[in-house]
């Protein structure tokens, strides 16, 4: 890889960020192939070889509703038998959490959204009972020995009721804490944020609670997913949900196409001398093997730029 410029004078930047990799849950949840389960821990050995060590693997939920993620079981296990990684599954509710920890999980992700139409769209129940059901998961991981976070979905904007107004993101982080979440991730689920405002949001969250633990998680839907990105480092976040190849998009939301593409985030992130962890050249290689796996080119920019393995040129 070149060498680019990674003075970063005028701008506050963490020295290494956490990327969490979604592709195996977000990004071939909404595939219209279903990836065997043999070529998804193919794909997760790929990542885990580049360097990659922190996993959202799966969701456990009723496989008529995402027939893609059926073998959830199969890919935990499969993913603690690789060890050494960070390994967490998306929970909806109480009986997907006894999923995950009968599969041996210790991390899970639960998802409501802001929105109550969304909320509906995604989980079938409204917010409050959500969050009723967040507490009862959170105590129980809590005895359990389980780490928890919580996904905070259309934090900057929803498909069915547009914006979201700041109080309310504030109200529900506020029941999250309660609830004895220890990481809040504000997603965008359809990519309508933009920087100023995720930087605005995050801001308010952290004059509210200065200790809370945010994580953030950008679509790419309309070309901002990376300039997200970069204004939720400037406002302190240092851990950043991808996915491999840009793949991913809710089932239950209207427009909600990619996830920012993993690569092309690692790319960004070392060209401003921001650690990773991460082998750039194996990540692509592993964005070309998932484009194989789903059949389809992937939205990733770095991927196509990268010509005989040359970055640019």
């Amino acid at each position: 890889m070149p060498r680019l410029d990674t003075e970063n004078k005028g701008l506050d930047l963490p020295g290494r960020v956490v990327v969490v990799e979604v592709g195996l849950r977000d990004g071939l949840q909404s595939e219209p192939v279903t990836v065997p389960t043999a070529g998804k821990l193919a794909l997760l050995r790929r990542l885990f070889d580049a360097g990659v060590r922190h996993f959202e693997i799966t969701s456990f939920v009723r496989p008529a509703l995402v027939p893609q993620l059926a073998d959830a079981g199969e890919v935990a296990r499969g993913a603690l038998s690789l060890g050494g990684g960070s390994y967490a599954a998306l929970v909806p509710n109480e009986r997907g959490y006894e999923r995950a920890l009968a599969a041996g999980l210790k991390e899970v992700a639960f998802v409501l959204s802001l929105s109550e139409s969304h909320n509906r769209s995604n989980v079938r129940c409204g917010v409050e009972e959500s969050l009723a059901v967040l507490a009862a998961v959170a105590g129980r991981a809590a005895r359990d020995g389980v780490a928890i976070r919580a996904a905070l979905a259309c934090t900057f904007g929803c498909p069915f009721e547009g914006q979201v107004p700041l109080e309310r993101i504030l109200h529900v982080a506020g029941r999250v804490r309660e609830a004895g979440v220890g990481t809040i991730v504000l997603a965008d689920t359809v990519g309508l944020g933009n920087p100023a405002q995720v930087f605005r949001v995050i801001g308010r969250l952290r004059d509210r609670w200065p200790d809370v633990r945010l994580a953030v998680h950008f679509h790419d839907t309309r070309g901002l997913g990376l300039a997200n990105a970069l204004a939720a480092l400037q406002a302190g976040v240092s851990v950043i949900e991808a996915s491999i190849g840009g793949t991913g998009g809710c089932p239950f939301a209207p427009g909600a196409s990619g996830n920012i593409a993993t690569e092309d985030l690692v790319y960004m992130l070392h060209g401003m001398g921001i650690a990773t962890g991460i082998d750039l050249d194996a990540l692509v290689e592993a964005a070309r093997f998932t484009a194989e796996l789903v059949g389809r080119p992937l939205p990733g920019h770095v991927v196509h730029a990268c010509r005989g393995g040359r970055f640019w040129g």
